[in-house]
Order: structure tokens, then sequence, then C-alpha cells
């Protein structure tokens, strides 16, 4: 597992003012930070793709608590839950819901959580920025590409398409831990989980990043931020799932065209931690009333104003 702990750096003045402003708004500098100031550690794990977001909100929570370290590691959504429903962690990042029988485990081992949405994701499909005959690809050919009957007989690409050229199809894509996987996985193949295993998987984004851009002959696929950090080595796939071909980004994540591929992301939060521990609390206030700077600071796609007011109004409800 990846852990990365945040160290207090010096943020862009504009967003530091944004962020002031926001804090001010919603609480005082004291309910931020706790009355006399709070310390220690927040422990988070699971989704790579939400982790950019948690981290940013870390590192702008240590302008108001430098006295609090935040942890988070990058498991994977599935790795996530397993260690947050033993206790392990305070907050679950997630890229899909939490399953029945996550919830469960939790149950078991005594641990209530609240599930909070803290941003939506295009879940982007790419290839290399060199590829020059892919722009467009139906939902049917991707199925085509990642179903489970392609495994040893879908080889090159103009099996998946005519107008292809008969070169060798290299497929670079998460884990079965990650949140992305399932998601990507129940939406183009059907169901959650099923789906070729002759790719070249990993739960860290970044191996999937260098393995797509360096092939013209390679996709992958993984969360909008990802794409976005390194648009200069990737090209994003338009998606036609019946009614044209459609590119990621914020807007047609929000307004719902860019279908099927764009959900929400949450963090799951331990109801024991936030009452236990006061930074646990403090920081999950800070993120809720700060989310859209730390959206934008992120490169994430914000909540509406109906999904913000949703995640102020569960998050001032805990502790």
């Amino acid at each position: 597992m990846n852990r990365r702990t945040l160290r207090r750096t010096a943020l862009p003045a504009t967003l530091f003012i944004a962020l002031g402003l926001t804090a001010c708004g919603g609480q005082t500098e004291g309910s931020a930070t706790g009355e006399g100031g709070v310390s220690g550690e927040v422990l988070v794990d699971g989704s790579s793709t939400v982790e950019p977001l948690t981290s940013a909100a870390g590192e702008f929570f240590l302008e108001e608590a430098p006295d609090v370290n935040v942890s988070v590691g990058t498991s994977g959504t599935g790795g996530g839950f397993e260690v947050f429903c033993q206790g392990q962690t305070d907050i679950s990042n997630a890229s899909r819901p939490i399953k029945e029988e996550e919830a469960a485990a939790c149950e078991t081992e005594g641990i209530e959580f609240t599930e909070l949405q803290v941003a939506t994701d295009a879940l982007t499909v790419v290839t290399s920025s060199e590829n020059d005959f892919i722009t467009c690809l139906t939902t049917e050919e991707l199925a085509t590409l990642w179903g489970p009957a392609a495994e040893g007989t879908i080889t090159t690409w103009n099996q998946v398409n005519p107008e292809f050229p008969a070169e060798p199809i290299e497929l670079f894509g998460p884990g079965t831990d990650s949140g992305t996987f399932d998601y990507f996985t129940g939406e183009i193949n059907g169901e959650e989980g099923v789906s070729r295993t002759d790719y070249n998987a990993s739960e860290d984004d970044n191996v999937i990043v260098q393995g797509v851009s360096g092939s013209p002959n390679a996709l992958g696929y993984f969360g909008f931020t990802y794409f976005e950090q390194n648009a200069e080595a990737l090209k994003a796939v338009e998606i036609d799932s019946g009614e044209g071909c459609v590119a990621p980004s914020a807007e047609a994540a929000q307004d719902g065209s860019y279908t099927p591929l764009a959900r929400p992301l949450f963090i799951y939060v331990n109801n024991a931690a936030v009452t236990d521990k006061p930074q646990v609390k403090a920081f999950v206030d800070f993120f809720a009333a700060n989310d859209a700077p730390i959206a934008e600071a992120a490169k994430f796609i914000p909540l509406n104003d109906e999904q913000r007011s949703a995640l102020e109004s569960t998050a001032s409800s805990l502790g």
C-alpha cells in the first residue's frame, strides 16, 4: 500500500484567500482548528482516484491546523474498506458506494460510518497522444475490448473496428481492488468485477499513465483528474452511448450527457473517530465547508449546489 504523509507547503495566494473566506463564512477559526488548536493524526486510505482530492484537503487543512498529520494511503476502494472496517483508519476514500458485504464487515466489527459525496468524476478512457486512429469509442466497442469473452481472442485493433489498423492491443487498467474497476466493468460489461484478465493491472494510476503513454497502441482508463494531470502525454477518448460522441469534461459529467461513465466520489467517515478524535472532526468539517475550492485546486469536478448542501448538512451532524 502506498501512503502519503502530508507536510505543510506554501499555497497559491488566491486559493488560500478563497479557502479562508469559505471557512470564515461557515465556521469560526476556533471551530476549524478546535479550541486551543487540535493535534494528532488523521488516517485515510482507499481509492487512488479520490486520493488527490483528500490530499489537497489535507494540505489546505495544515494551514488551519499545522499540528495535525493527515496520512493518505492508496490501496484501492476495496482495500480501503477492508482496513476501514477493521477500525484501522478514520476515513476511507471510495470511487463507488460501499458494497453490502463490506458494510456487513463493518457492522461485525462495530464500525458505524457516514457516507459523504465530495466530488463528481468523469471516468476517462485514454490512449497515447501519439495514437492517430482512436477518437471515439462506442460502449459496445468498449465491451468488445474489455468483456471476458475478449480474453485471448480480441488481440488486434481491427477486431474492435474494421476501420482500425491490425495493430496489437495493449490494455492497462485498475486492479480488482479498485472502485474504478468495479464501476467501469459494471457499466460497460454489465456486471461488476467481470472483465478480461489479460491486461496490465495496477492499483496505482500513475503506472497506468506510464503504460498508456508509452505506446500508440495502448488504451486504459482511470479518473478524470489523472487525465488532466497528464494531458500532454495522453488523449481522452470520446464515448458514444447511443447519443453521439461526448468528451469527458466537468460540464458533461454534471449535465448528464457523459454517460455512462460519470460517477460520484465519496469519503466514508468512522463515526466513532469523529466523536473521539477532535482532529478528525475538525478535518471533516473543514473538508465539507471548503469542498468547492478544494475540488478546484485538485482539478476535480465540484458538486452542484444541491449536493454541496447535502454534504455540509450531513457533515455538520457528525460528532
